[in-house]
């Protein structure tokens, strides 16, 4: 091999290190893209004081036995689901978890963190209303789903679902042995294998974000008897609520 192939093949190596340790030091800004809150009122916002972070959650107080704890996408500002979810399920208290950076929450966002909040929300929630019902959607069906096997939830549900983060990187950056590189990784079937309440997957018909593939095998990861998936027709990963069987196959679980 002639010296200047040599270098050559040398530079593309270590081009190609150099961008695989920026992507890992910088992963995290490349998975969460933090929003600010649109519901700001005191009056509909509760704070979690956590020991390195202060993280806020908008809600709606009801009365009551029931309760429903909602965990958003990488890029959503959760504040704004407040009005249509208030009034398909008037009898629920809500409570939307802004992850840390999103919506006036400290600290910078991570799996770990947002495991922590989010089991945090769950037993300050469950001192008022024993019967909770999770949702999670895209992201955050990933934060859900570890919650549900490690709290007793009543039902779960969960909106464009994916079984591994690490599968959705992969795809995305197939030129990356993600594998070694990824932090966070949201090994959402790990965790259903171990849950047991009744649970609802809604799949977008046109997803461009989550495979079906990907979705399916998390189906497949639940015990036998206890998921269901259903396919929200025409719809893509971000319009998803945006369609009636969205709204009604999720009232069927909530309303039962």
């Amino acid at each position: 091999m002639s010296r200047t192939l040599m270098s050559l093949v040398v530079f593309i190596v270590a081009v190609y290190l150099v961008l695989c340790a920026a992507l890992f030091v910088f992963q995290r800004s490349l998975i969460y893209f933090p929003q600010p809150a649109a519901v700001t009122s005191e009056d509909s916002r509760l704070k979690l004081s956590m020991p390195d972070a202060e993280v806020w959650v908008t809600t709606r107080e009801r009365s009551g036995s029931r309760a429903l704890i909602y965990f958003g996408g990488n890029a959503e500002d959760v504040s704004r689901n407040l009005e249509e979810f208030a009034e398909a399920f008037p009898d629920y208290a809500l409570y939307f978890l802004h992850y840390r950076g999103f919506g006036g929450s400290t600290g910078s966002p991570s799996e770990a963190a947002i495991a922590e909040d989010a089991l945090a929300l769950f037993d300050q929630v469950y001192a008022s209303h024993p019967q909770i019902t999770v949702v999670g959607r895209s992201l955050g069906s990933g934060v859900a789903v570890r919650l549900v096997s490690q709290r007793p939830v009543q039902k779960l549900i969960l909106v464009t679902p994916f079984n591994s983060f690490k599968e959705i990187a992969g795809q995305q950056y197939p030129w990356v042995p993600v594998k070694w590189l990824l932090k966070d990784r949201f090994e959402s079937g790990k965790y259903a294998a171990h849950i047991r309440v009744p649970t609802l997957l809604l799949a977008a018909s046109d997803d461009e974000v989550i495979g079906r593939s990907s979705t399916q095998r998390l189906f497949e990861s639940f015990p036998q008897g206890v998921a269901t998936l259903k396919v929200v027709p025409d719809s893509g990963h971000n319009s998803i609520s945006g369609r009636g069987e969205y709204w009604r196959w999720m009232g069927d679980v909530l309303n039962r």
